[in-house]
């Protein structure tokens, strides 16, 4: 298993619509253990959402199914491998 720092840019006008949708499709993988946390970046143009997956084929079949990606409300996505060292919620 690894970690994906997945960080996504709202398309402004769909975004809105789309965003209780996609917040019951991440609190379902919160809830399964595969997102560790999410959320909006401060200015609202966007998001980041830390995944757990077997490998980075798995990951996208997972954000690949996210309500944003699948409803055009995403402009840019970036994936970027991630590992946690440090942290009060990082494993002794």
């Amino acid at each position: 298993m690894a970690w994906y720092l997945v960080e996504i840019r709202y398309v402004p006008e769909k975004m809105p619509e789309v965003r209780p949708r996609h917040r019951e499709f991440l609190a379902t993988l919160a809830d399964q253990g595969t997102v560790a946390v999410a959320g909006p970046l401060g200015d609202n143009s966007g998001g980041v959402v830390l995944i757990e997956a077997p490998d980075v084929n798995a990951l996208h079949q997972i954000i690949d199914n996210d309500p944003y990606f699948l409803e055009g409300a995403v402009a840019e996505r970036s994936v970027r491998e991630f590992t946690p060292v440090l942290g009060a919620w990082v494993p002794g």
